[in-house]
């Protein structure tokens, strides 16, 4: 029985990992997060198998919990309408845990945040494992850095009985949780000590060597993102490649209309006309050559004070997700030079 946490780095391989353990015969459940990483997943198992095998399953994590956990084994005894995306209302918060109030909303809907509880509750985690451990060999959840809340608990709470089981994640590419819910695990991803210590003491074992270095990232991206932001990170390559601040508006128009150029903006992409991103929603992505991260006014004057360890944690790992999309080049540009595109 093996249960083990691979902390990568980005660009270092993660869904290859994932998909070595994969083949025609495979009996395997792979969990994510985000709708990019489970296109990618299916595709890059078809691209190895040629189809996706009958015993392997690729599901999104609330697709897991509802349909694959929840509905079988209490579908019977709660009848759900379906799943509430929205945070529960604070007063919930003061209900008690046996209470089907603080799991279903007026409609009859699950609380997204709440379905890991609701099954810990009403004791399902032995069956939940049992389930798991009929279908399959292998259950890999992949993005673990973004499980959260009772969500957390969850995946610690798994049987180690399970033949193989597997999280990988990178934990400074956690920009959001699965499940916030009150102060559930609110502090787990403050400190990256505190974060592996929780998931050793539910018996994982911990690897933080073999996704170490990226293929993705160049040395240069490796060393600028190391010194500013204090992320470890190394690269497997020995190329040089270019970063640069960007000051010139007639340079800025260039890379703003350079459809070859992903210009990934903090917030409100959607508003500038062209190839155009948020950072954090690039998390996943691996199609980028150059790529231009523009700086709003907070990351600027960080970034002018040498001081881009300072940001916010969620911002700072934003940071980090944009400046490893890049295969290439960087180019930081100020906010201000693009804010006559703005719609």
């Amino acid at each position: 029985m093996d249960k083990r946490v691979v902390l990568a780095v980005a660009g270092s391989g993660k869904t290859s990992h994932i998909i070595d353990n994969i083949s025609e015969d495979s009996r395997a459940l792979i969990v994510t997060y985000t709708e990019n990483n489970y296109k990618n997943i299916k595709s890059r198992i078809i691209d190895k198998v040629g189809f996706i095998p009958l015993g392997v399953r690729v599901k999104t994590y609330f697709n897991f919990i509802y349909s694959f956990c929840f509905k079988p084994l209490l579908g019977n005894k709660i009848n759900s309408k379906g799943i509430n995306w929205d945070i529960p209302p604070a007063f919930t918060l003061k209900l008690k845990r046996s209470s089907p109030k603080f799991y279903l909303d007026s409609h009859g809907r699950l609380y997204h945040n709440r379905i890991a509880k609701l099954l810990d509750q009403c004791n399902m985690m032995k069956e939940v494992s049992e389930r798991v451990e009929k279908y399959f060999d292998l259950v890999c959840f992949d993005e673990v850095q973004d499980f959260g809340g009772h969500d957390f608990n969850f995946i610690c709470k798994l049987s180690p009985k399970i033949e193989s089981l597997l999280l990988v994640g990178d934990f400074f590419q956690h920009t959001f949780d699965t499940s916030r819910d009150g102060n559930i695990n609110s502090n787990i991803h403050k400190n990256i000590d505190t974060y592996t210590r929780k998931l050793t003491q539910a018996g994982y074992t911990l690897d933080t060597d073999l996704l170490s270095h990226s293929y993705r990232c160049s040395p240069t991206t490796c060393s600028f993102v190391y010194q500013n932001t204090g992320i470890q990170i190394e690269s497997h390559r020995d190329d040089e490649t270019i970063i640069q601040f960007v000051q010139s508006t007639t340079l800025a128009e260039e890379i703003y209309f350079d459809e070859n150029i992903v210009k990934l903006f903090f917030r409100d992409s959607k508003r500038y006309n062209g190839f155009t991103e948020n950072w954090g929603a690039t998390k996943g992505l691996d199609c980028f050559l150059d790529v231009c991260i523009v700086l709003n006014a907070t990351t600027l004057q960080h970034y002018k004070k040498c001081k881009l360890h300072e940001l916010a944690p969620q911002t700072k790992n934003k940071f980090y997700v944009a400046c490893t999309r890049a295969k290439r080049n960087i180019f930081f540009v100020p906010e201000s030079l693009y804010k006559h595109h703005k719609q």
